[in-house]
C-alpha cells in the first residue's frame, strides 16, 4: 500500500476534497490522500465527515486520525458501510481545526518569546480541554542581549512575555513551514531547540529566519500568519519538577474566558452597585465586615455554650444514679460547636462513667464524649451504620453523623438499650 497523500502539509485551508479507500483493516480505514490532521506534535487529530459518491445516504463520522507509518489511518463510525474503491467527499470540522492552529501556533510564539527573553527551553506542552499548559525549564541564556537569565519564571516576568508575544500577533508576522530530507540543511535556520531525526523534517518559522520570533521542528497545522492567532492569554504560573509550568490559552478560546470572565465580574459589580474599577474595594469592604461579623458570632457562640455546660453540669451532679446515657439537644449549633462544648467533658471525671450524646439538630449529628468509660469510638464504630451513619472517634469522644432525623433518633434509641 502506497503512502497517504497529506494534503494538510501542502495547505492547511483545505477543507473539502475527494479521495478514494486503499484499504480497510482493524485498525481502520486508509485513502489514497487526507487532509485529516493525525494526532501528533501535541496536538489533537481532525474529526469530520465522510461520504460515498454515488450512494445515497452514505456518510461516516471520522472519529480520530492516526499515523500508520507512512500511511494515515482514519477510525470511522460505521466502517462496515465502506468498501476498498470507494470514492468519498471528505469534509473536515473547521472550527476544531482552526481552533488547534490557532492555539499549536500561540504556543509557538510564547515558546520562542520565553526562549528569547529567558533562556527557558518548552520541555513539555499540552492542549488541555480548558487551558494549555507549557513547562518552562531555565536551562540556556537569553538570546536578547539586553536580559539576563533570571532565576525564576515569576508573574512579572512571565507577563513581560505575554506582551511580547501579542506584539508578534499584531505584527501579522508570516508563519511558514520548511520541510527538508536532512537534518545539514534544516539546522541552517536559528532553531530554538535541538532536532531529534534526521530526515522528513518541518521546521515551522514565525517571521523571517533573519528575524524569527521562533523556529522549531513541529508536525502540527498552523495558520499562515502570526495575526490569524488573534490573542496570547497568561492564566498564572507556577513552579513544577523543577521547571516553570505556564497556563494559558490562545485565540478564540482565550476570547471566551475573557468574556466570561468580565461578564462575570460585570454581573458581581452590579449586584453591589459599583464600577468595575470598584469592586475590589468593594470585596475588601465586605471581607472586613464579615470577619467583624464571625468574631462578634464567635463571641456570643461561647457565652451560648459556656450557659449550656452550665445547665448539663446541673444535670450531671443532680442525680449520682441517672440514665447511663444523657442526650443533649444544641438547637441552632453546629457539629463543630458541639465539639467545643464537649472539649469541656473529654476524659473529666464529671461524666461519671456516664455518656453524653450532644446533638445538633441542624447536622442530624451527634457528638459522643464520656471521662473513656464507656468508650466513645468503638460505639460509633459498631452502630452507626445500622442507620446509614458514619464517623468515628477515639475512647473519649467521637462523631455520628446521619442524613435524616429518623435514622439520628434510632441510633440514640439504640446506645441508650445498649448501655441501660
Amino acid at each position: 500500500m502506497m503512502g497517504t497523500r497529506k494534503l494538510f502539509q501542502q495547505d492547511v485551508y483545505i477543507k473539502e476534497w475527494d479521495a478514494e479507500v486503499t484499504d480497510i483493516t482493524e485498525k481502520g480505514v486508509y485513502l489514497d490522500s487526507t487532509a485529516f490532521f493525525p494526532e501528533g506534535g501535541g496536538q489533537s487529530c481532525d474529526l469530520g465527515i465522510m461520504t460515498v459518491i454515488g450512494k445515497d445516504n452514505v456518510s461516516v463520522k471520522v472519529t480520530d486520525v492516526q499515523e500508520d507509518g507512512e500511511n494515515v489511518v482514519h477510525t470511522v463510525s460505521d466502517p462496515e458501510s465502506l468498501s476498498v474503491g470507494d470514492r468519498l467527499h471528505c469534509s473536515l470540522d473547521w472550527d476544531r481545526r482552526f481552533d488547534n492552529m490557532q492555539r499549536h501556533c500561540g504556543e509557538h510564539i510564547l515558546s520562542g518569546i520565553f526562549y528569547q527573553e529567558c533562556g527557558g527551553v518548552n520541555r513539555g506542552f499540552h492542549m488541555g480541554e480548558d487551558y494549555m499548559t507549557i513547562d518552562i525549564s531555565l536551562e540556556d541564556e537569553p538570546t536578547n542581549p539586553e536580559m539576563s537569565k533570571p532565576e525564576e519564571v515569576d508573574w512579572a516576568m512571565a507577563k513581560h512575555c505575554e506582551l511580547l508575544a501579542n506584539k508578534v500577533i499584531w505584527s501579522n508576522a508570516p508563519v511558514t513551514v520548511f520541510r527538508f530530507d536532512n537534518r545539514e540543511d534544516a539546522e541552517k535556520l536559528p532553531l530554538r531547540k535541538a532536532l531529534a531525526f534526521d530526515e522528513d523534517i518541518s521546521i515551522v518559522c514565525v517571521g523571517s529566519p533573519e528575524n524569527a520570533a521562533d523556529c522549531v521542528a513541529c508536525c502540527g497545522t498552523h495558520p499562515s500568519t502570526a495575526g490569524q492567532v488573534g490573542l496570547i492569554k497568561l492564566y498564572k504560573v507556577e513552579k513544577y519538577k523543577g521547571m516553570f509550568r505556564i497556563y494559558c490559552e490562545a485565540g478564540a478560546r482565550a476570547l471566551a474566558d475573557y468574556d466570561m470572565k468580565h461578564d462575570m465580574l460585570t454581573e458581581m459589580s452590579n449586584d453591589r452597585s459599583c464600577s468595575v474599577e470598584d469592586f475590589p474595594e468593594k470585596v475588601r469592604g465586605i471581607e472586613a465586615k464579615l470577619a467583624e461579623a464571625k468574631g462578634q458570632l464567635a463571641g456570643l457562640k461561647k457565652t451560648i455554650l459556656a450557659g449550656e455546660c452550665d445547665k448539663l453540669n446541673a444535670i450531671l451532679e443532680a442525680d449520682e444514679q441517672a440514665e447511663p446515657v444523657i442526650l443533649y439537644t444544641l438547637n441552632d449549633m453546629s457539629i463543630d460547636d458541639a465539639f467545643n462544648m464537649a472539649k469541656e467533658y473529654m476524659g473529666k471525671a464529671i461524666c461519671k462513667g456516664r455518656l453524653i450524646m450532644l446533638y445538633a439538630p441542624d447536622s442530624t449529628s451527634y457528638v459522643l464524649v464520656s471521662d473513656g468509660n464507656p468508650e466513645c469510638g468503638p460505639l460509633v464504630k459498631e452502630y452507626a451504620s445500622f442507620y446509614n451513619g458514619k464517623g468515628g472517634g477515639n475512647d473519649v469522644s467521637a462523631r455520628a453523623m446521619f442524613s435524616t432525623e429518623e435514622d439520628a433518633s434510632l441510633f440514640a434509641d439504640l446506645i441508650a438499650k445498649h448501655l441501660k
